[in-house]
């Protein structure tokens, strides 16, 4: 389903422009097929688009990265779900999770540092508020890549679900090697995305999109808030 896509993108490789211009038609053409909104470039932004999940809206945009951890351009994403305030949960890839922490250990441990750089402060905090938590039935490949922080563990197992779970094992080719930067959540009742766009194609960006649709829509399903307090 992707061959038209790639061609585009592949077409006119020495023609910068050209190809910058056929690679946002592809996405606006896909968006449109999907019955997503598109919208052209904003300042620091590349392209967006935006749905509506159970009546929530999303947004779903590359744009310049905004964290030290990611290296060119980012994928972001926020829907407004309106679940459960109190639930915290945060499924980041390992490899992310460990280096955040080797900086977070440098950081508090130079006498020299005063204070935390503001573009990895937000991460850090999450690091030492949530624990991690596991559970059988993912797999040894599902936990060698990702981590699940979460502040109950039943948060975690009512939004993870399988078809999810799948969703985050079945990146298409050429996929995004398990090093490449990759955060899901779900955070005072919205859910958001934040990844580095490696690599740079539709297929990529499509299964990102199904990934985060996927997950609003079990958010959504199990983690209503508590409407009888």
């Amino acid at each position: 389903m992707f061959d038209p896509f790639k061609k585009a993108f592949g077409a006119s490789a020495n023609k910068p422009e050209k190809r910058a211009f056929a690679a946002s038609d592809v996405v606006s053409a896909w968006a449109e097929a999907q019955g997503f909104a598109y919208s052209r470039p904003t300042e620091g932004k590349v392209f967006s688009i935006a749905g509506r999940i159970g009546n929530k809206p999303w947004r779903l945009e590359r744009s310049h990265s905004s964290r030290a951890y990611i290296q060119g351009d980012e994928l972001r994403a926020r829907a407004e779900l309106k679940v459960d305030e109190d639930v915290a949960v945060l499924i980041m890839n390992r490899s992310l999770k460990e280096a955040l922490e080797k900086q977070a250990y440098a950081l508090y441990t130079d006498t020299l540092q005063t204070t935390v750089d503001p573009k990895l402060g937000e991460e850090m905090r999450w690091l030492a508020m949530y624990r991690e938590v596991g559970w059988e039935g993912l797999g040894p490949a599902f936990w060698a890549r990702y981590s699940v922080l979460a502040d109950k563990r039943a948060h975690a197992l009512a939004w993870l679900e399988p078809s999810l779970a799948d969703a985050l094992m079945s990146w298409p080719e050429p996929a995004p090697d398990a090093q490449v930067p990759f955060v899901l959540m779900l955070l005072r009742g919205k859910g958001y995305l934040r990844m580095q766009y490696t690599p740079a194609d539709m297929p990529t960006l499509a299964h990102t999109t199904l990934i985060f649709t996927r997950a609003c829509e079990s958010a959504l399903a199990g983690l209503e808030p508590d409407i009888s307090l």
